[in-house]
């Protein structure tokens, strides 16, 4: 396929940059704007598919609309024999996938580029749902861009059907695209929270070997605090990170942004608190259901929903001492000691809310 020339014979494909379960990926020439391009073309066995590649090419045409520099630029779409291609930006460098485990020095200025590109979309109506290591890409420079905006839209019901394909990125998906329910801005900072952990341990949230075993885990498991498997992390890193994992999406942060200012506030560098600053809107604008919120409120909620938690368990423990009926044990959970830090709370109440809710 490297003599394949494509729009008219516009653009000359060179050699393969990657192939996947939904796309090969080109090294190709823009004869007409001589500048290296990559194309995405739609796998063979897809291309029977009338709807999906019509729905392929509706989509790619929407992320082409944006224009931020941490997401890759879509220049162009067409179907050359039956198969859809699209034309993006060639960033020459590597996936973020291919660095490994990083420290959280390396790991924080990276995931505040992600959320500035997410933010970005998010702000034009789009919804990455595709959010994983290899739609991270890290250029020379370390900027960093997302891929296949749009692209992953169009595929996301073909994916959870492909046991094949699924499962390779499946660590990133929220439970509730597992379930088949709502997908929002916040599927896309549970992603990102599970690229940043899975760097920083080494290891995703959830270690699972099927697809069911996944939504057992996404249902009924706890993940592992972060600094039980990396203790050099921030205590409030660790936080953010935990945070952004929620089980349900109403208990992550609101937007990427407020992710990024978690993040940030987290860091110990404070060049990354200029970069959140400057990639995202002021804190003080944070606005929900008509309520300002601002990181230290949410600390202090924290700490005192964990408190009134405690409370009420120890009241319905004494009320129901009298009964002769057998009684489950009372729940434990360990009330705000003196001492005890804002990220310290916030796993306290983490950890009670994923053994307990539904």
């Amino acid at each position: 396929m490297t003599e394949l020339l494509l729009a008219a014979g516009r653009y000359r494909i060179e050699r393969v940059l990657g192939r996947g379960g939904m796309a090969v990926v080109y090294l190709a020439r823009d004869e007409e704007l001589h500048r290296a391009v990559a194309v995405k073309v739609l796998a063979q066995h897809l291309t029977g598919d009338v709807n999906f590649r019509a729905r392929f090419l509706q989509e790619s045409r929407l992320a082409s609309r944006l224009s931020h520099p941490n997401v890759v630029h879509v220049y162009d779409a067409g179907e050359t024999e039956g198969s859809p291609f699209i034309v993006m930006e060639y960033v020459p460098g590597h996936t973020i996938a291919d660095r490994g485990r990083l420290t959280h020095g390396e790991v924080v200025p990276l995931a505040l580029q992600a959320c500035a590109g997410l933010q970005h979309a998010h702000d034009a109506g789009l919804v990455h749902r595709d959010v994983k290591p290899a739609n991270l890409l890290v250029r020379e420079d370390d900027v960093l861009k997302i891929a296949d905006f749009g692209i992953a839209r169009a595929a996301e019901l073909t994916r959870l059907t492909q046991h094949g394909t699924v499962l390779g990125t499946a660590a990133y998906v929220s439970p509730e695209q597992i379930a088949g329910e709502e997908v929002t801005a916040t599927t896309d900072v549970y992603a990102l929270g599970a690229v940043v952990y899975e760097l920083l341990t080494g290891r995703p949230p959830y270690e699972f070997g099927s697809l069911a075993e996944l939504a057992a885990l996404q249902t009924g498991g706890v993940i592992t605090p972060l600094r039980d498997l990396e203790p050099s992390v921030p205590e409030a890193l660790e936080a953010a990170v935990m945070h952004a994992l929620a089980r349900d999406p109403g208990f992550r942060p609101l937007s990427a942004s407020d992710f990024a200012h978690e993040l940030a506030a987290a860091s110990e560098r404070p060049t990354e608190r200029l970069v959140a600053t400057a990639v995202t809107e002021p804190l003080q604008s944070r606005t929900h259901r008509g309520l300002h919120w601002s990181s230290t409120w949410l600390w202090i909620l924290g700490g005192a929903a964990v408190t009134a938690v405690a409370l009420i368990l120890g009241l319905l423990e004494i009320g129901g001492g009298g009964g002769s009926s057998p009684r489950s044990q009372p729940v434990q959970i360990q009330a705000p000691v003196r001492g005890a830090t804002p990220a310290d709370e916030a796993r306290n109440l983490s950890a009670w809310l994923r053994a307990h809710s539904k």
